[in-house]
């Protein structure tokens, strides 16, 4: 598959094959992807929204009226859970919601994460990530050469140096990412994503694929 690459300094280099980049069948992995998607999502939820119920209610235990002739349908203690300030019957309690998804579901979810952006033209190659000072300016100026018309670019790389995550960090249409942590989310909520070739070969390998010598 061949990708458009540009140099370290954003100024265009051609086209590269990476001929180990992986393809898919129509179809094939987005059950996976949906998959993984809603169990990053739940794991990201604390589980820690609690409700009282009746007996957890602080009060007395007092019964309100007397047994017969007030007409109040022979009332109980005020926790009962019908009554302002009771406990909650059916509530949420904490719990967990973790799904635990096995390693064939998630390498088969990236796969088909980087397929589809592939098959939108969505990735593009870049020889390395450099900044020559630690400002948001050169940064920008870089993606815009690379990116121009992207809002939502996902730098990719094996590793960053100091500078240039200075540099990256305070511009809001773009943010970095290093090759081995990356999840299906995080390149399917990118509208462009920027690889750099040690963090391309990263990504291979995380595959289970040989190379990305063209």
């Amino acid at each position: 598959m061949k990708f458009k690459f540009y140099k370290s300094d954003g100024s265009s280099d051609g086209e590269k094959d990476v001929k180990d980049f992986p393809v898919l069948d129509d179809g094939k992995g987005v059950d996976a992807l949906r998959q993984t998607i809603i169990a990053v999502h739940a794991n990201q939820r604390q589980g820690n929204a609690s409700t009282k119920v009746r007996s957890e209610v602080a009060g007395s235990g007092k019964k309100i009226y007397r047994q017969k002739g007030l007409g109040v349908g022979r009332a109980g203690d005020k926790k009962a859970i019908q009554r302002r300030g009771g406990g909650v019957i059916f509530g949420p309690r904490p719990r967990s919601y973790n799904q635990k998804l096995n390693k064939k579901i998630k390498k088969l979810a990236m796969e088909r994460a980087l397929f589809d952006q592939a098959n939108l033209n969505n990735i593009c190659l870049i020889e390395n990530w450099i900044v020559d000072e630690p400002k948001t300016k050169k940064f920008k100026d870089l993606i815009n050469q690379v990116a121009p018309k992207s809002k939502k670019v996902l730098a990719v790389s094996d590793s960053f140096d100091d500078k240039f995550v200075l540099a990256s960090r305070n511009l809001s249409t773009a943010r970095i990412g290093r090759a081995q942590d990356l999840s299906p989310l995080d390149i399917v909520q990118s509208d462009q994503l920027v690889i750099s070739l040690k963090g391309l070969d990263v990504l291979i390998a995380k595959l289970g694929a040989k190379g990305t010598k063209s």
